[in-house]
């Protein structure tokens, strides 16, 4: 019999879930509306403590994380989501406005498995979101 964690993350690997963890509506919308479209499972965080509480409860594939976020920063939150053993594995890649010399290194030293900058480009999202499963 498969354990209840067991399931949740074979779950979310077939139905291919990802948490977009994102404090901007209009980029959250974006974001969404794109994934939905391709047949994602989409659930939201709005702030890094809202992450960690729905990383918990569902253990999603993939975690696209905003960097500048309210409560708790995306950098802290990727930073304790590496830390915890069971989370670890996850790929979280980094959705920033932010481009300039040395943010792409920031996200990657605080854990980061790629960096998608923003707006994003709804022509390009859904591949580069691909390559990280």
């Amino acid at each position: 019999m498969m354990s209840r964690e067991l399931w949740r993350k074979f779950k979310a690997f077939l139905m291919k879930q990802i948490l977009i963890v994102e404090d901007d509506e209009k980029s959250l919308y974006l974001a969404r509306f794109i994934l939905d479209k391709e047949g994602y499972d989409v659930i939201e965080a709005r702030d890094g403590l809202d992450a960690l509480d729905k990383i918990a409860k569902e253990t999603p594939a993939l975690i696209l994380m905003d960097m500048q976020l309210p409560k708790l920063d995306g950098y802290e939150a990727t930073r304790r989501i590496k830390a915890d053993e069971r989370l670890s594995k996850i790929p979280v890649i980094a959705l920033t406005a932010y481009a300039m010399r040395g943010d792409r290194e920031k996200t990657l030293d605080a854990g980061c498995s790629g960096y998608i900058e923003k707006p994003i480009d709804p022509t390009t999202f859904v591949e580069e979101v691909k390559k990280y499963f």
